[in-house]
């Protein structure tokens, strides 16, 4: 078991803990607009990427502030194989496909989690240009991981029918 963090110590692994996952979303997501069976969320992912990088490039500035530089962990290091081996797959069957983008969706949803805690912190800190960036990211996080949820949704309607679902289909 690992020593307890508190303190200046805790930050730097909040910041190494979401610069980790944010890299395996960029990772999967990159892949995933490649590879994905279906069209539509091919397009879905790719269109996000660019806020993934973005959210990425700021989490690595705030964290070099707090000498955070992505080291991975335990659950951060299952997370990102979890990722890496589903986005792998994904093209393999619709129902890899499915998979991976679950996984994305809990990465993204672990993120969020992690913008909170990042934001509570820059709010106690009093660092307004923190608290921006993770309110920021936390509602585009909570956002895009929503339209990623619905689009799932959708897919497993065609999976399980073998015919493409609308948004619009009744529930």
């Amino acid at each position: 078991m690992s020593e307890a963090k508190f303190g200046e110590e805790f930050i730097t692994h909040e910041f190494d803990e979401a610069i980790v996952v944010q890299q395996a979303i960029v990772d999967g997501a990159t892949s995933l607009s490649t590879s994905h069976t279906r069209p539509t969320s091919r397009r879905l992912i790719k269109g996000m990427l660019a806020d993934e990088e973005a959210y990425l490039k700021t989490l690595k500035k705030f964290g070099k502030q707090h000498d955070a530089t992505g080291k991975v962990e335990g659950v951060q290091k299952a997370l990102k194989d979890l990722m890496t081996e589903t986005a792998g797959s994904a093209g393999e069957a619709a129902s890899e496909s499915y998979e991976a983008q679950a996984v994305l969706i809990n990465l993204k949803r672990k993120q969020q989690d992690s913008a909170g805690a990042v934001l509570k912190i820059a709010r106690e800190l009093g660092d307004t240009e923190l608290r921006d960036a993770a309110l920021e990211m936390q509602k585009g996080v909570k956002a895009s991981a929503q339209e990623l949820a619905d689009d799932l949704a959708l897919f497993a309607v065609e999976i399980a029918t073998k015919q493409p679902a609308t948004a619009g289909a009744s529930r």
